[in-house]
């Protein structure tokens, strides 16, 4: 009954580059275009992440990236910006469609968390449950982040999940931010639905077998 899955990635302190897109309402089908949806696997959508916006020709799947010509003037394909991790933006990111295939796409690339003032509802939700920290700040916090990054190369931030505040590499606290306990408790631990369910694996079994005993026609109808 319980077969293997992925480990969620655990979020704990996170050191990381910072890349700003200074964009508001950035939805869904602009972090991962819809002709890429087809699959459902949660990996390899990171090359196709902001596609329209990173790429000068229209992308499609199993195109090859790397002979497809990039936009110079996009954050992502600054080098000053390479090997980002953590995402700053305006109000209101991951509106638009529902689909789940947006944190995907950010988590394939490589970001552990996306700081901005507000973020779509849905797409708040689909991040914790793939492992990705959707931290909300203050406009006033987030336009400082946005200064600093431009103004010094390699700006990084220490994400402190367990102390719930985001610091410069110089120890400054730039602010507090709020989580669901819940959440955090998943987050800390790399725990998604999946992997919930697995921690009562034994009670399950167990129960099962008691109801399998009681009736024992129920094995045949299930193929046991």
């Amino acid at each position: 009954m319980f077969g293997g899955c992925d480990d969620m990635k655990v979020f704990n302190v996170h050191r990381g580059k910072v890349v700003p897109l200074d964009r508001a309402n950035v939805d869904t089908d602009a972090i991962i275009p819809k002709q890429f949806l087809k699959s459902i696997k949660r990996s390899g959508f990171g090359p196709n992440l902001f596609d329209e916006w990173r790429y000068l020709d229209v992308g499609e799947p199993g195109k090859d990236n790397s002979k497809r010509p990039l936009n110079p003037d996009f954050v992502l394909n600054q080098p000053r910006y390479a090997g980002a991790s953590i995402l700053v933006a305006r109000e209101n990111f991951g509106c638009g469609s529902s689909r789940e295939h947006a944190p995907w796409a950010l988590d394939d690339y490589g970001f552990r968390c996306i700081i901005a003032p507000s973020f779509a509802d849905i797409f708040y939700n689909n991040c914790f449950k793939n492992g990705l920290l959707p931290l909300r700040m203050t406009e006033s916090q987030v336009s400082r982040i946005f200064d600093d990054v431009k103004a010094f190369v390699g700006y990084e931030l220490i994400i402190d999940l367990p102390e719930q505040v985001v610091r410069t590499t110089q120890g400054e606290v730039i602010g507090s931010f709020e989580i669901d306990a819940f959440r955090k408790n998943n987050l800390l631990n790399g725990l998604d639905e999946i992997g919930l369910t697995l921690q009562h694996a034994d009670d399950i079994r167990a129960y099962e077998e008691r109801r399998f005993r009681a009736e024992p026609w129920l094995q045949a109808s299930l193929g046991h």
